[in-house]
């Protein structure tokens, strides 16, 4: 008969090294940081441009996935704290084999999109101060935040909180000023009349969805990557004061507020401009302010898309470092990542994922259009990998945090397990999705190529133990 492990056997924290200096605040700021970027600034314009209007559609329904893997990491994060969060809970729900997978496929995402956001981050520095070239740019913001992550936790955390928050006062203004525009009650300005808006933009232009579902779909696919990032809140919970309720509560805060945030902005974008008058590449964003007269719009956007990078880069060197240095905890990772500071910080883990961070750097500025795009195409699906394997965790684990927390747990899965298969039926669709665009195949067949290397390594190691 199959019986539950012990209880300290799921409860890794106790024994976790790292120094507990992040607060409430810090963790909901850092779920807010980790997603808000460059990703819905400026990208949304894509999904915008294939949507239409119904781009407000294709963010719930993509937010609604992305809730529904956050509850589910959530509660597995809240019963079972640890730094490694989800590649702990799949090995403990599937095998040492799903949580070397998961733990190195997310630890090769982070370092990969850091090493976008650097490069991008240093485009924007470059435009401001064309005398400084790019890479010394890239140099500057590597080591400043190599300097943050190897100092004290709690200095990291208010890195992130700053940063975040400006993001989260820049998306506020927007949607005042937004509200106040559709209302007519701001002045008129050059191009804007200064008189209610109506429905004129949602039902015009082909009407709310003027390629039909299928464009709504087609936005899913273009969005739903916007919401990765959030993860990063349930790894730092295990540097929390009180893991168990601290990741619960940033949880259900985070994942309401960017609903908001995504959905609000969108409504307002689409009301006040006519969705055909977007351009690829360019910020909706800037677009609208520019549209309402205020002056140096673009200007004040490229700002804040600069702190989004940095923020959201910050965030990735933190992710991965943690999740290396679980990995090493549970011997899937060299020994020698396990040394921890007087201060808690695992520094060595640090430097080699900004090691690898700044070799991305180099391929980006080198290559951009050979190594380092095959590089961002192996991990364009690997989000939603470990999308799935977090929904596959929470089945298995339910009924043994059920057990353990006496039916107590702080937070559960809702509709467990009807929403938990919904959500699995729904990655499952947007793989599908991926295969037969022309865009995003050769992202799902590379990442599916990484996945499979993986996968064997895990596979060869997995014989190689059992023989030993």
């Amino acid at each position: 008969m199959h019986h539950a492990p012990p209880a300290e056997q799921l409860s890794p924290e106790a024994a976790e090294p790292l120094a507990g200096g992040l607060k409430q605040r810090h963790l909901t700021m850092l779920g807010l940081g980790g997603v808000i970027g460059a990703g819905l600034f400026v990208g949304s314009g894509a999904g915008i441009a294939v949507a239409g209007p119904g781009i407000v559609i294709s963010y719930l329904l993509a937010g609604a996935l992305a809730t529904l893997v956050m509850r589910m990491l959530g509660e597995m994060s809240a019963a079972m704290p640890a730094s490694g969060a989800f590649s702990v809970h799949a090995e403990r729900a599937l095998g040492r084999w799903a949580g070397f997978t998961v733990g190195w496929l997310y630890w090769f995402l982070l370092v990969v999109v850091a090493a976008v956001e650097a490069t991008a981050a240093a485009g924007i520095a470059h435009g401001w101060l064309p005398s400084v070239p790019q890479w010394a740019w890239v140099l500057v913001f590597m080591v400043v935040f190599t300097g943050a992550n190897l100092a004290a936790v709690k200095n990291f955390g208010e890195f992130e909180f700053w940063f975040a928050t400006l993001k989260v006062t820049a998306i506020v203004l927007f949607l005042v000023l937004g509200l106040l525009a559709i209302l007519g009650l701001l002045p008129a300005a050059s191009d804007y009349s200064g008189d209610p808006v109506g429905l004129a933009n949602l039902t015009g232009q082909g009407g709310f969805l003027p390629h039909g579902w299928g464009g709504v779909v087609s936005g899913v696919l273009a969005v739903v990557f916007a919401f990765g990032g959030l993860e990063v809140l349930t790894i730092a919970a295990a540097e929390s004061d009180d893991p168990a309720r601290a990741v619960g509560r940033a949880v259900r805060s985070a994942v309401w507020r960017i609903l908001f945030f995504y959905i609000g902005s969108m409504l307002v974008i689409v009301t006040l401009l006519p969705w055909t008058s977007m351009t690829p590449g360019g910020s909706p964003f800037v677009a609208v302010l520019s549209h309402l007269g205020v002056p140096k719009a673009g200007q004040i956007m490229e700002i804040v898309v600069f702190v989004a990078l940095l923020s959201a880069l910050n965030a990735n060197l933190y992710g991965s470092s943690r999740m290396v240095f679980s990995l090493a905890e549970r011997k899937e990772a060299p020994g020698a990542l396990l040394r921890v500071s007087p201060g808690g910080v695992p520094r060595r883990a640090v430097l080699a994922s900004v090691t690898f961070g700044f070799i991305s750097v180099l391929l980006n500025l080198q290559w951009p259009e050979t190594i380092f795009q095959y590089l961002l195409n192996s991990v364009g699906a690997v989000l939603l990998f470990v999308w799935a394997l977090i929904a596959v965790s929470q089945l298995r684990l339910r009924p043994r945090i059920e057990r353990e927390t006496a039916g107590r747990a702080t937070l559960r899965m809702w509709g467990f397990p009807w929403l938990t298969w919904a959500a699995l039926a729904a990655i499952g669709a947007v793989l599908v999705l991926m295969l037969t665009d022309d865009g995003a195949r050769p992202q799902l067949l590379w990442s599916a190529g990484a996945t499979g290397a993986v996968l064997i390594v895990a596979a060869l190691r997995e014989l190689r133990l059992r023989r030993a």
